[in-house]
């Protein structure tokens, strides 16, 4: 399940994430909600944040298996 392969992915660009959650927001396999808290992010503009997830999914968004994509994340500090 896409899901799956996408929390993998996250886990290994996160490896220290305190959160990290992946949504099927529609159940059809192709929207996903994904929320992550990493330290990496602490002091970085939330536009930074977001293009680091976006990076460490970048395949299946360029493949299509990511057809709508609602990022959240925060710092740990």
């Amino acid at each position: 399940m896409a899901t799956e392969w996408l929390e993998q992915l996250l886990r290994q660009a996160f490896p220290d994430a305190d959160e990290l959650r992946v949504d099927d927001r529609t159940g059809g396999g192709d929207h996903f909600q994904v929320t992550v808290a990493s330290p990496r992010f602490d002091g970085l503009p939330l536009i930074d944040q977001h293009r680091l997830v976006n990076a460490a999914l970048a395949e299946p968004l360029s493949d299509g298996t990511i057809h709508e994509l609602r990022i959240r994340t925060k710092g740990t500090a």
